[in-house]
């Protein structure tokens, strides 16, 4: 346990110095195998090997470029514009209604495009303009967004849950059922936050013109093509149609399809695509892989055994444990972004859950909220920094204000997760 305690100081201290995380989770993974194992440079220099050529051959594996490039199809193909058209058609007229609209179409965005940074940066361009134009506050128009962007580590499909189940060895068909209904529970949050805003300060949000019924159904028509490439991919999943990397497939086919169809894609648009594609389908492989590298060494060194012999000597509940483990994540997102909080903490944790009588599919969900919870808590709050670089005149310290309420709905959100597994695995368990 102290080998596996020291690696794991030296990793935190290695992310501050500003490595790449793939590299320092390797370079510990590695290092520490080959001290626990009698400075063994065969057993560490196998270890690793396989690991590499297992992760690079795993089929399962090749849904997270297909996803990748589904969302940028999506995004190309502007269907973000008529997202946010089609929800501002029907509650844009109410007070916040273009706030509420910003959640509702990154919640659709998400639910295709499946990353939280690529919805935040789209809808900023989308949503920012009207929002503005109608006298909303900077702060409550740039936390809208932010928190909006959120969502698409959740709402399947999701790269955040594909890696969670690769790295756990879990089914990716039934964490993709289990976030649904708490992507939809966000985002009902999210909408009451909006409410809370407008009613401590009603100037924040004034209404925008009502849309004709008739105006309605025609912004209905134009996202009509994106809830039928959702209803294929998800609804092929829940149906046991297809695997989630055939539906991937099915998916980016669909997006090219829309793209096409638009004429959105030229050589230098598809040329942009697929490598944007490539460099982050291999800067995820290359984390993936050295992840499953440091849980070698962690699970080889016995620190989750002996975190489970620690809590049952100290008699601690299981509740009261995942209470600190809760803890500690919410305090590592004020420093990492999630992918890296995720990475570095689920190869300790998981095995402690699971030995606790914990359901992986739903820590897998609560995992993802807390991690989701990071993206806009101070300092780090990725989306923030993202938003903040895209919109040039707001500081992150408006933005860090104005997120509030949406942190406390994240945190309610949590909560009732927590007590409640119910809301969680009630889709799961019907796929059975």
């Amino acid at each position: 346990m102290i080998e596996s305690i020291i690696g794991f100081a030296a990793l935190i201290i290695m992310v501050f110095l500003r490595l790449p995380l793939a590299f320092a989770m390797g370079v510990v993974g590695f290092i520490g195998f080959w001290y626990i194992n009698d400075y063994n440079w065969n057993a560490a220099m196998s270890m690793a090997a396989r690991r590499i050529i297992d992760t690079g051959q795993d089929y399962s594996l090749s849904v997270i470029p297909l996803f990748i490039l589904m969302g940028n199809f999506v995004t190309k193909a502007g269907l973000s514009n008529e997202l946010y058209r089609a929800c501002n058609a029907f509650v844009g007229h109410r007070k916040g209604g273009l706030s509420m609209s910003t959640i509702l179409a990154c919640g659709g965005f998400s639910a295709i495009c499946g990353s939280s940074l690529a919805t935040s940066a789209t809808m900023s361009k989308v949503a920012m303009p009207p929002m503005r134009k109608y006298g909303y506050s900077d702060g409550l128009a740039a936390a809208s967004i932010a928190a909006g962007g959120t969502l698409g580590i959740l709402i399947p499909p999701s790269v955040m849950l594909v890696i969670y189940g690769l790295l756990t060895e879990s089914s990716i068909r039934e964490l993709f059922a289990a976030g649904f209904l708490p992507g939809l529970l966000g985002i009902g949050l999210y909408l009451a936050a909006v409410q809370w805003v407008v009613f401590r300060s009603p100037e924040s949000a004034p209404p925008a013109e009502r849309v004709t019924w008739a105006g309605r159904f025609v912004a209905l028509k134009g996202i009509l093509s994106t809830l039928l490439l959702f209803v294929l991919v998800m609804g092929g999943i829940y149906i046991g149609a297809f695997t989630p990397t055939e539906a991937a497939g099915i998916g980016a086919t669909g997006a090219f399809a829309l793209a096409a169809y638009r004429k959105k894609l030229n050589y230098q648009v598809m040329r942009e695509i697929l490598v944007d594609t490539a460099k982050t389908s291999a800067s995820l492989f290359a984390v993936v892989i050295c992840a499953l590298i440091l849980s070698n060494f962690i699970n080889r060194a016995g620190l989750p055994t002996a975190l489970v012999e620690m809590i049952q000597e100290a008699n601690v509940t299981p509740m009261m444990a995942l209470g600190i483990i809760l803890l500690i994540y919410i305090i590592l997102g004020c420093v990492f972004e999630s992918m890296s909080m995720m990475l570095l903490t689920i190869p300790i944790f998981f095995p402690v859950v699971v030995e606790l009588g914990f359901d992986p599919i739903w820590f897998g969900i609560v995992v993802v909220v807390v991690t989701e919870i990071s993206l806009i808590t101070p300092p780090v709050g990725l989306n923030v920094f993202v938003l903040s670089g895209i919109i040039k005149d707001i500081n992150t310290g408006t933005i860090f204000k104005g997120v509030f309420p949406f942190w406390v709905a994240d945190m309610v959100r949590l909560a009732i997760i927590v007590l409640v597994p119910a809301i969680v695995l009630f889709l799961p368990n019907m796929l059975y």
